[in-house]
């Protein structure tokens, strides 16, 4: 199961109660207070982790809660404070606030953290209240209470490339040709219903993150489908690969598509008009590939290539030429 939105609930630990004690030695008729501080309870600490894919650990669980600390006790013993809370989430996580709608952080890269709810404050011991005039104090206070929140998980994956376009495009073909990654793939419009990601070796050392974005249709930028839920991860690639299906299933004109689907995505994000793009004609053993191929380059502006996920056929000028447009980017 793949869970990229989850509203969850968080409480850090409760501080330690301070204890109010007095010496009580035999040899000691004069004891003074003796009553150490309570803990710090623990906070509720997010962080980044590689390898952590989705949101999938809080879809079975709403509420998470810290450790409290523990109370003070007699001679001057303090009490040990609660366990802090790390809760793991992959790369690109949006952490929000519920109630107020603002984001408290971004956790883009593996390791960045966030303290969403501080623990409760140590309770202090009578010995704090000693003083010149008050020997035998026997005040002493409880421990603070946690911090409480209501927060928003959104997961919008990071990838190198982007392969959009509409449904049985071609793009889990391509990504499982060209990477390890395995999506579900058939001849049905729809089959892929999250956003896979494999990584693609260029050369040496190179390699890119590509990840294949669920197929979008029109009004999608409006909510259509499950427009939002696929455009959001498109947000953090850094290139797009469009790929066009010369003979689509459902007999609509893959021109038509193209500008379709450039559209959506200028409608739900402005900045992805001007995010490199490399165009990509998909299925070159179909009779009329190459002939949609020359169109669209004519009609767009743009180089537009050709490939085949099945024959292999440009695939290795496809790697190279997104390896150079990477390179281009500013780092």
């Amino acid at each position: 199961m793949f869970i990229d939105r989850v509203r969850i609930e968080v409480q850090a630990g409760r501080g330690g109660d301070g204890c109010m004690s007095f010496r009580r030695e035999k040899y000691v008729p004069h004891g003074g207070p003796d009553g150490g501080d309570g803990g710090r309870g623990g906070d509720v600490i997010f962080v980044a982790k590689e390898g952590v894919n989705n949101l999938t650990a809080f879809a079975g669980q709403r509420y998470w809660k810290a450790s409290n600390g523990f109370a003070g006790s007699g001679a001057n013993k303090y009490g040990k404070d609660g366990k802090d809370l790390t809760l793991e989430v992959p790369p690109g996580t949006l952490i929000i606030d519920a109630e107020r709608d603002f984001i408290l952080k971004d956790l883009v890269a593996d390791g960045d953290t966030l303290v969403v709810a501080k623990g409760g404050r140590s309770g202090k011991g009578n010995t704090r209240f000693k003083t010149s005039t008050n020997r035998a104090p026997r005040e002493h206070t409880p421990g603070g209470l946690g911090e409480k929140r209501d927060l928003i998980l959104e997961l919008k994956v990071i990838a190198d490339v982007g392969l959009v376009g509409k449904p049985n495009a071609g793009k889990s073909t391509l990504l499982s040709r060209l990477s390890r990654a395995r999506p579900e793939i058939a001849d049905y419009p729809f089959t892929t219903r999250h956003p896979n990601l494999g990584i693609v070796r260029v050369d040496g050392d190179r390699t890119f993150v590509m990840a294949d974005i669920p197929g979008l249709i029109e009004g999608a930028s409006q909510g259509a489908g499950l427009g939002h839920e696929f455009l959001k991860h498109i947000e953090r690639a850094g290139i797009l690969v469009h790929l066009v299906e010369p003979s689509p299933m459902d007999g609509t004109d893959p021109i038509e598509n193209y500008r379709t689907i450039r559209g959506e995505l200028e409608q739900y994000d402005d900045t992805l008009k001007t995010r490199p793009e490399i165009v990509v004609v998909t299925k070159a053993e179909l009779p009329n590939a190459e002939e949609v191929r020359a169109t669209l380059a004519e009609q767009s502006g743009r180089e537009v290539m050709l490939i085949s996920a099945v024959t292999g056929q440009g695939l290795n000028h496809l790697i190279q030429r997104i390896g150079e447009e990477l390179e281009r980017r500013p780092t």
